[in-house]
């Protein structure tokens, strides 16, 4: 079941096209991979994805509603959850409180003049539920700036998960990983992808053809291959232009 879709997406800088024409689409129960050497253009397609930056063309639909000029509060309020290559952690404040505050944001209740934030209860379940999906509940009261690396990082997917959102769009939350916390982001990630579409953004190779059910490459903004891991391997383009090989004669 496809949540969210692109069509022909494309974003010009003047005279320069950073993304040219690209189409995926994002299915229920499966994680997306998109992959390519700097510049490729896979940033500018995730902000266009996300609101961040208009489309010079092109259309999004998620869950079959276009929403390609709605603005990126919007998009998050029906169910697009977005985490970045740097964590935006509140450091003074609890794992708990990061996490509550992501839920009131995507639920606000400006009437409220009076009541403090500790008071939304229901704000706090679903911080609750979200900390435990991400792996996190028994480190709710420590301060964020004191987690490891690996913990921010899941952390910032709790954060995406307290919006309660349908679709995810993950930057790079491998980055700068040892490879035992790149092992339970994975395992965290396999367990995600079960109620959403994940769309994820990595460079590191190995993980990438571990997690994956689909992938697409990109190259100088447009697409140059896209499939399953096995068909990404054997495609001799991809080999060439991302994977480092040479040709063969």
């Amino acid at each position: 079941m496809s949540l969210m879709q692109a069509r022909r997406l494309t974003r010009r800088f003047g005279g320069l096209t950073a993304v040219d024409s690209v189409s995926l689409d994002l299915a229920l129960d499966e994680i997306h991979a998109l992959i390519g050497t700097n510049g490729a253009g896979k940033s500018t397609l995730v902000n266009m994805l996300s609101g961040e930056l208009p489309a010079s063309s092109g259309q999004v639909l998620l869950e079959g509603t276009d929403i390609t000029r709605w603005p990126q509060p919007r998009r998050a309020r029906a169910g697009l959850g977005r985490s970045y290559q740097r964590t935006t952690l509140f450091p003074a404040f609890t794992v708990f409180e990061n996490c509550r505050l992501a839920a009131q944001a995507s639920r606000p209740r400006s009437w409220v003049l009076w009541e403090s934030a500790a008071a939304c209860g229901h704000a706090g379940a679903i911080a609750g539920q979200a900390l435990e999906a991400a792996g996190l509940a028994d480190v709710a009261g420590r301060q964020a700036g004191t987690l490891s690396h690996g913990a921010k990082r899941q952390l910032e997917i709790a954060l995406c998960l307290a919006t309660q959102p349908r679709v995810l769009l993950l930057d790079e939350p491998l980055a700068g990983m040892g490879a035992e916390e790149t092992e339970r982001m994975l395992q965290l990630l396999r367990t995600l992808k079960r109620a959403r579409a994940v769309l994820l953004v990595e460079h590191d190779m190995d993980a990438v053809f571990r997690i994956a059910d689909r992938i697409t490459v990109m190259a100088n903004g447009a697409v140059i291959a896209s499939g399953t891991p096995e068909e990404v391997r054997g495609n001799r383009e991809v080999r060439v232009a991302y994977l480092g090989e040479g040709d063969a004669c």
